[in-house]
């Protein structure tokens, strides 16, 4: 059974820091490229940050210089070390498994249906 289990999330002050994890079992880590997506109420879902197999990393502009996503393969675990958290950063993050493809000059990734049920971020200013 494919699985996924975020935790880390809080209550953060506005500059404060938090690190996500996302342990994975079954087969999911293989071959995968893994992502930190987050939803807001009332917003749609939004692709934070994603690595690739062999480690390439890519970001949102609202994050670059804040949030490294990194991942431990012996481990089957991702992580998303955030710094500087702003109130704007307050929301349900989640992980997920899936691909990661270059071209256009550009590292582009898609989701598959691998999700863990989130972990709640909350930064108050």
């Amino acid at each position: 059974q494919v699985q996924l289990v975020e935790s880390g999330g809080g209550l953060v002050q506005a500059g404060g820091s938090l690190r996500l994890s996302c342990a994975a079992s079954g087969s999911i880590f293989s071959g995968k490229a893994m992502a930190w997506y987050r939803q807001a109420p009332g917003k749609q879902r939004e692709l934070v940050a994603f690595i690739t197999l062999f480690g390439t990393t890519n970001y949102v502009d609202s994050v670059k210089a804040r949030f490294t996503i990194s991942r431990d393969n012996a481990e089957n675990t991702v992580y998303l070390q955030m710094n500087s958290l702003k109130p704007e950063d307050t929301a349900l993050y989640s992980c997920n498994a899936g691909q990661a493809a270059y071209y256009r000059r550009s590292w582009h990734y898609t989701a598959n249906d691998y999700w863990g049920q989130g972990t709640q971020v909350t930064v108050s200013s």
